[in-house]
Protein backbone atom coordinates (compact mmCIF):
# COMPACT_ATOMS: atom_id res chain seq x y z
CA UNK A 1 0.00 0.00 0.00
CA UNK A 2 1.06 3.59 -0.39
CA UNK A 3 1.99 5.80 2.51
CA UNK A 4 0.28 8.89 1.09
CA UNK A 5 -3.28 10.01 1.55
CA UNK A 6 -3.71 10.44 -2.20
CA UNK A 7 -5.64 7.54 -3.71
CA UNK A 8 -3.37 5.33 -5.89
CA UNK A 9 -4.56 5.59 -9.49
CA UNK A 10 -1.65 4.50 -11.68
CA UNK A 11 -1.62 1.15 -13.43
CA UNK A 12 1.67 -0.70 -13.64
CA UNK A 13 2.11 0.50 -17.24
CA UNK A 14 1.47 4.12 -16.23
CA UNK A 15 3.85 3.80 -13.27
CA UNK A 16 6.56 2.42 -15.55
CA UNK A 17 6.08 5.28 -18.02
CA UNK A 18 6.17 7.94 -15.27
CA UNK A 19 9.25 6.41 -13.63
CA UNK A 20 11.11 5.76 -16.88
CA UNK A 21 11.54 2.03 -16.19
CA UNK A 22 10.04 -1.14 -17.60
CA UNK A 23 7.10 -3.07 -16.21
CA UNK A 24 9.46 -6.01 -15.81
CA UNK A 25 11.71 -3.89 -13.57
CA UNK A 26 8.78 -2.90 -11.36
CA UNK A 27 7.71 -6.51 -10.94
CA UNK A 28 11.28 -7.55 -10.21
CA UNK A 29 11.62 -4.88 -7.51
CA UNK A 30 8.32 -6.01 -6.03
CA UNK A 31 9.48 -9.63 -5.79
CA UNK A 32 12.69 -8.42 -4.08
CA UNK A 33 10.68 -6.44 -1.55
CA UNK A 34 12.10 -3.11 -2.73
CA UNK A 35 8.70 -1.80 -3.79
CA UNK A 36 5.48 -2.02 -1.73
CA UNK A 37 2.64 -3.98 -3.33
CA UNK A 38 -0.06 -2.04 -5.18
CA UNK A 39 -3.55 -1.41 -3.90
CA UNK A 40 -5.81 -3.99 -5.52
CA UNK A 41 -8.91 -2.44 -7.04
CA UNK A 42 -11.87 -3.74 -9.04
CA UNK A 43 -11.17 -6.65 -11.38
CA UNK A 44 -8.03 -7.39 -9.37
CA UNK A 45 -6.14 -4.53 -11.05
CA UNK A 46 -3.22 -3.16 -9.03
CA UNK A 47 -2.96 0.60 -8.58
CA UNK A 48 0.11 2.59 -7.59
CA UNK A 49 0.60 6.08 -6.15
CA UNK A 50 3.14 8.83 -5.56
CA UNK A 51 4.87 6.80 -2.86
CA UNK A 52 5.75 4.13 -5.41
CA UNK A 53 7.06 6.76 -7.82
CA UNK A 54 9.26 8.34 -5.17
CA UNK A 55 10.58 4.96 -4.04
CA UNK A 56 11.45 4.00 -7.61
CA UNK A 57 13.34 7.28 -8.00
CA UNK A 58 15.25 6.63 -4.78
CA UNK A 59 16.14 3.08 -5.88
CA UNK A 60 17.37 4.41 -9.21
CA UNK A 61 19.56 7.02 -7.51
CA UNK A 62 21.05 4.48 -5.10
CA UNK A 63 21.92 2.31 -8.10
CA UNK A 64 23.62 5.28 -9.71
CA UNK A 65 25.70 5.55 -6.56
CA UNK A 66 26.95 2.00 -7.22
CA UNK A 67 24.97 0.20 -4.55
CA UNK A 68 23.99 -3.41 -5.15
CA UNK A 69 20.37 -4.53 -4.83
CA UNK A 70 21.23 -6.19 -1.51
CA UNK A 71 22.70 -2.94 -0.20
CA UNK A 72 19.67 -1.00 -1.46
CA UNK A 73 17.39 -3.45 0.29
CA UNK A 74 19.25 -2.89 3.57
CA UNK A 75 19.11 0.86 3.06
CA UNK A 76 15.35 0.84 2.46
CA UNK A 77 14.75 -1.43 5.45
CA UNK A 78 16.23 1.26 7.70
CA UNK A 79 13.73 3.89 6.54
CA UNK A 80 10.54 4.42 8.58
CA UNK A 81 7.66 2.46 7.07
CA UNK A 82 5.35 5.50 7.10
CA UNK A 83 7.54 7.80 4.99
CA UNK A 84 5.47 9.88 2.59
CA UNK A 85 6.31 10.48 -1.05
CA UNK A 86 7.64 13.90 -0.04
CA UNK A 87 9.95 12.36 2.58
CA UNK A 88 11.23 9.85 0.02
CA UNK A 89 11.79 12.70 -2.44
CA UNK A 90 13.97 14.47 0.14
CA UNK A 91 16.04 11.31 0.57
CA UNK A 92 16.40 10.97 -3.18
CA UNK A 93 17.37 14.61 -3.67
CA UNK A 94 20.06 14.47 -1.01
CA UNK A 95 21.42 11.17 -2.30
CA UNK A 96 21.56 12.72 -5.78
CA UNK A 97 23.64 15.61 -4.41
CA UNK A 98 26.58 13.19 -4.20
CA UNK A 99 26.25 12.13 -7.84
CA UNK A 100 27.32 13.97 -10.98
CA UNK A 101 24.61 15.54 -13.09
CA UNK A 102 23.05 13.15 -15.59
CA UNK A 103 20.84 15.40 -17.69
CA UNK A 104 18.65 13.94 -20.42
CA UNK A 105 17.46 15.58 -23.62
CA UNK A 106 13.72 15.14 -24.11
CA UNK A 107 11.05 16.20 -26.54
CA UNK A 108 8.16 18.06 -24.94
CA UNK A 109 5.86 15.05 -25.25
CA UNK A 110 8.38 12.85 -23.41
CA UNK A 111 8.89 15.52 -20.76
CA UNK A 112 5.15 15.77 -20.13
CA UNK A 113 4.88 11.97 -20.00
CA UNK A 114 7.59 11.84 -17.34
CA UNK A 115 6.01 14.77 -15.51
CA UNK A 116 2.60 13.06 -15.59
CA UNK A 117 0.80 16.21 -16.76
CA UNK A 118 0.58 18.81 -19.49
CA UNK A 119 3.02 21.69 -19.06
CA UNK A 120 2.10 25.21 -20.09
CA UNK A 121 4.60 27.78 -21.28
CA UNK A 122 4.52 29.37 -17.82
CA UNK A 123 5.16 25.96 -16.21
CA UNK A 124 8.18 25.42 -18.44
CA UNK A 125 9.52 28.89 -17.62
CA UNK A 126 9.24 28.15 -13.89
CA UNK A 127 10.92 24.77 -14.27
CA UNK A 128 13.70 26.44 -16.24
CA UNK A 129 14.16 29.08 -13.51
CA UNK A 130 14.46 26.30 -10.92
CA UNK A 131 17.15 24.57 -12.97
CA UNK A 132 14.94 21.57 -13.68
CA UNK A 133 14.87 22.05 -17.45
CA UNK A 134 16.82 24.10 -19.98
CA UNK A 135 15.57 25.18 -23.38
CA UNK A 136 17.49 23.76 -26.33
CA UNK A 137 17.70 25.23 -29.81
CA UNK A 138 15.46 22.54 -31.26
CA UNK A 139 11.77 23.41 -31.03
CA UNK A 140 10.02 21.82 -28.04
CA UNK A 141 13.18 20.02 -26.90
CA UNK A 142 14.61 20.38 -23.39
CA UNK A 143 17.58 19.30 -21.33
CA UNK A 144 16.07 17.81 -18.18
CA UNK A 145 17.52 17.03 -14.76
CA UNK A 146 15.63 13.81 -13.90
CA UNK A 147 16.60 14.09 -10.26
CA UNK A 148 14.78 17.40 -9.88
CA UNK A 149 11.88 16.82 -12.27
CA UNK A 150 9.39 15.29 -9.84
CA UNK A 151 10.13 17.86 -7.15
CA UNK A 152 9.91 20.70 -9.67
CA UNK A 153 6.55 19.52 -10.97
CA UNK A 154 5.21 19.26 -7.42
CA UNK A 155 6.36 22.81 -6.71
CA UNK A 156 4.32 24.07 -9.67
CA UNK A 157 1.21 23.44 -7.61
CA UNK A 158 2.48 24.94 -4.35
CA UNK A 159 0.84 28.30 -3.51
CA UNK A 160 4.17 29.97 -2.76
CA UNK A 161 5.69 32.83 -4.72
CA UNK A 162 8.21 31.73 -7.31
CA UNK A 163 10.83 34.05 -5.82
CA UNK A 164 10.41 32.38 -2.42
CA UNK A 165 10.97 28.93 -3.92
CA UNK A 166 14.14 30.10 -5.65
CA UNK A 167 15.38 31.74 -2.43
CA UNK A 168 14.75 28.50 -0.50
CA UNK A 169 16.61 26.55 -3.17
CA UNK A 170 19.58 28.91 -2.84
CA UNK A 171 19.65 28.45 0.94
CA UNK A 172 19.52 24.67 0.64
CA UNK A 173 22.21 24.54 -2.04
CA UNK A 174 24.57 26.73 -0.01
CA UNK A 175 24.16 24.75 3.20
CA UNK A 176 24.31 21.31 1.59
CA UNK A 177 27.44 22.35 -0.32
CA UNK A 178 29.05 23.52 2.93
CA UNK A 179 28.11 20.24 4.64
CA UNK A 180 29.46 18.18 1.74
CA UNK A 181 32.75 20.11 1.76
CA UNK A 182 33.16 19.70 5.52
CA UNK A 183 32.37 15.98 5.42
CA UNK A 184 34.78 15.49 2.53
CA UNK A 185 37.48 17.31 4.48
CA UNK A 186 36.77 15.12 7.50
CA UNK A 187 37.03 11.94 5.42
CA UNK A 188 40.26 13.14 3.80
CA UNK A 189 41.94 14.18 7.07
CA UNK A 190 40.67 11.47 9.41
CA UNK A 191 40.38 8.44 7.12
CA UNK A 192 42.35 8.85 3.92
CA UNK A 193 45.28 10.72 5.51
CA UNK A 194 46.01 8.19 8.28
CA UNK A 195 45.52 5.35 5.79
CA UNK A 196 48.18 6.83 3.49
CA UNK A 197 50.59 7.15 6.42
CA UNK A 198 50.11 3.52 7.48
CA UNK A 199 50.47 1.91 4.06
CA UNK A 200 53.86 1.32 2.49
CA UNK A 201 52.45 2.07 -0.96
CA UNK A 202 49.26 4.10 -0.52
CA UNK A 203 49.09 4.81 -4.25
CA UNK A 204 48.76 1.11 -5.06
CA UNK A 205 45.69 0.85 -7.36
CA UNK A 206 44.18 -1.84 -5.14
CA UNK A 207 44.44 0.42 -2.07
CA UNK A 208 43.01 3.40 -3.93
CA UNK A 209 40.13 1.26 -5.19
CA UNK A 210 39.45 0.00 -1.66
CA UNK A 211 39.31 3.55 -0.31
CA UNK A 212 36.98 4.65 -3.11
CA UNK A 213 34.74 1.68 -2.34
CA UNK A 214 34.66 2.64 1.34
CA UNK A 215 33.75 6.22 0.41
CA UNK A 216 30.94 5.05 -1.89
CA UNK A 217 29.62 2.73 0.83
CA UNK A 218 29.60 5.53 3.39
CA UNK A 219 27.81 8.09 1.22
CA UNK A 220 24.26 6.68 1.50
CA UNK A 221 24.66 6.28 5.27
CA UNK A 222 25.87 9.87 5.63
CA UNK A 223 23.01 11.10 3.44
CA UNK A 224 20.46 9.20 5.51
CA UNK A 225 21.88 10.75 8.68
CA UNK A 226 21.69 14.21 7.08
CA UNK A 227 18.10 13.67 6.00
CA UNK A 228 17.03 12.51 9.47
CA UNK A 229 18.79 15.41 11.19
CA UNK A 230 17.34 17.92 8.71
CA UNK A 231 13.78 16.64 9.04
CA UNK A 232 13.95 16.75 12.84
CA UNK A 233 15.48 20.23 12.87
CA UNK A 234 12.93 21.54 10.38
CA UNK A 235 10.04 20.10 12.39
CA UNK A 236 11.37 21.70 15.57
CA UNK A 237 11.85 25.08 13.88
CA UNK A 238 8.36 25.01 12.37
CA UNK A 239 6.82 24.12 15.75
CA UNK A 240 8.68 27.00 17.36
CA UNK A 241 7.63 29.41 14.61
CA UNK A 242 3.94 28.52 14.87
CA UNK A 243 4.10 28.57 18.68
CA UNK A 244 5.54 32.09 18.54
CA UNK A 245 2.81 33.21 16.15
CA UNK A 246 0.15 31.71 18.41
Amino acid sequence: MTTDTEEPTLTVDELAARAGVTVRTIRFYSTKGLLPPPVIGPRRVGHYGQGHLSRLALIEELQHQGMTLSAIERYLEQLPVDLSAHDLAIHRALVASWAPDAAEDMARADLERRAGRDLSGEDLDRLAAMGVVAYLEETDTFRVDPGLLRLGVELLGVPIAHETILAARTVLMEHTRDAAEELTRLFRDEVWGPYREREADPEDPAHVAAMKSLSAHMQPMVVQALVTAFQRSLSEQLREAFRAEG
